[in-house]
């Protein structure tokens, strides 16, 4: 389309005595738009405007009311059932027009970059090819919106532990921390309510408070409250995502940080062109500095001393000093655990990366104890082994495997462990008793070995003959299972 001050020029030129073939060169447009220009003296011809589309109110009405309100369903009605080719943006004016349509959403009100005031923090999933497979990971990415600083980090799983992990490494990083930090209306802090009405769960209202700022949740249906934060994880799929590679979880994590801390922050910003680095600097003055010692978040986990003096975290076994079995407390930091006793810490550990399992993490400089060679072998294993040894004993294994309510998996551990302890005879008249009785508890199976290990004769339990006669007492239940029938009215 050619516009009107070009128009005008071609006018103009044609006044200067410029030649046709010359104006048309000079503008590159047509000879023959040249010579229609200066017929109509330059002037832009009046538009031709269609005929306004008019529709049946009562019709509206009517559909308004089958679809609930929704006009993109109304306008698959009128254009499938009443052939009326109309456009959207026609069908909500008719409906303005009526005063049948919702109210108009008010815009969001932009917030000033105020600075010092404000921090966003959010989670984005991601599909990411690492060490040669793809993962779904959660991408958490602080932001500070009058600086635009990030930092980004992924994991596989994102609870409120790593929430609280993820916020205190940044904020270390910074050394500062903004007064408010913006989130959605997740669980992970929030308690109940929403928005300006959200209540903190306690134990995140406290980690807000020792590191200097508030939450706050932004409206129901706002995301844009964050729109800074939403546009950067646009910038990690199309920027930082694209062609690189990842050698593993923590390669991710090394290049994510680099990348948010080091490249972006020399990148131009926005239409002003802003440094985060050197808006930072002017930044500085209006935040809160963190303590210089700020403890690092933890979980506290109870855990039992199994036999072999190993304790299990995350599906790994962590040594622990002596030979006593009991309780201890697992403090559960994010990159290593301490395992405590009576309120002292015993031993420290780092963890083993994730998707590492069924390892054994031994106590420096000391000598290696008994290996627990079942930690090391699944339950399909060594329920195969179980069933070799008898028909007894596979019978046993398959009333296990029916138990409801039972770790079947780590019984069947517990109970290969025996029989590498007892021996077959004794493991097997032991599992012949307790499958007669359909006994699942392994204290039970210990107290009955020990029994039949000093010959004691173990006499049978006096059972009424009409109780031997009730399924329930061959299935191994207490009682018949209750008839539920009449309620069902």
């Amino acid at each position: 389309m050619i516009t009107a001050d070009k128009r005008k020029a071609v006018f103009l030129l044609h006044q200067e005595g410029v030649s046709r073939r010359a104006i048309a060169r000079q503008l590159r447009i047509s000879r023959n738009a040249v010579r229609r220009i200066i017929a109509q003296s330059g002037q832009m011809p009046p538009p031709i405007r269609p005929p306004r589309f008019v529709l049946d109110a009562d019709l509206l009405r009517r559909l308004h009311q089958e679809c609930g309100g929704y006009a993109q369903r109304m306008l698959e009605k009128l254009r499938e059932e009443h052939r009326l080719a109309v456009k959207y943006s026609t069908l909500t004016r008719h409906l303005r027009d009526l005063g049948i349509s919702g109210p108009v959403q008010e815009r969001c009100q932009r917030v000033p970059d105020e600075p010092g005031a404000e921090m966003q923090h959010d989670t984005s999933p991601f599909l990411v090819k690492v060490g040669g497979q793809w993962l779904r990971l959660q991408a958490s990415l602080l932001y500070l919106r009058y600086s635009k600083r990030r930092y980004l980090q992924f994991y596989p799983v994102f609870d409120r532990f790593h929430m609280k992990c993820f916020l205190h490494l940044a904020l270390m990083h910074w050394g500062y921390a903004a007064a408010v930090c913006v989130i959605d209306n997740t669980n992970l802090a929030r308690w109940r309510g929403l928005g300006a009405d959200a209540v903190m769960v306690p134990e995140m209202e406290v980690f807000a408070r020792d590191h200097g700022f508030k939450f706050l949740c932004h409206a129901p249906r706002h995301s844009d409250r964050k729109a800074g934060e939403e546009r950067s994880f646009l910038t990690v799929e199309t920027n930082f995502i694209p062609g690189r590679t990842f050698a593993s979880l923590e390669d991710l994590n090394r290049q994510a940080l680099e990348w948010s801390t080091g490249r972006m922050e020399q990148r131009p910003q926005g239409k002003a062109g802003l440094i985060p680095a050197q808006a930072f600097e002017h930044e500085r003055q209006f935040l809160t500095p963190l303590p210089t010692h700020l403890p690092a978040p933890y979980q506290l986990l109870e855990r039992s001393v199994d036999e072999y003096g190993f304790v299990a975290v995350e599906a790994n076994y962590y040594e622990v000093p002596g030979t006593g079995r009991g309780q201890i407390q697992v403090l559960r930091y994010l990159h290593h655990v301490v395992l405590c006793q009576d309120r002292r810490a015993v031993i420290e550990y780092p963890l083993l990366p994730w998707g590492v399992k069924n390892q054994i993490v031994r106590m420096p400089g000391q000598p290696a104890r008994h290996r627990p060679r079942h930690l090391h072998l699944s339950s399909r294993e060594e329920e195969k082994r179980l069933r070799a040894l008898s028909p007894e004993v596979a019978a046993y294994v398959d009333f296990i495997l029916s138990t409801p309510g039972l770790l079947r998996h780590q019984f069947l551990r517990r109970l290969w462990a025996r029989h590498q302890r007892w021996g077959s005879t004794l493991f097997g008249r032991t599992i012949a008793r307790a499958h007669r009785y359909h006994i699942t508890s392994l204290e039970t199976l210990e107290r009955i070995a020990l029994l039949l290990l000093d010959d004691t004769v173990l006499p049978d339990p006096m059972v009424d003959p009409d109780l031997e006669k009730r399924p329930a007492y061959q299935e191994g239940s207490l009682t018949d299972t209750p008839d539920l029938s009449r309620y069902d009215d």
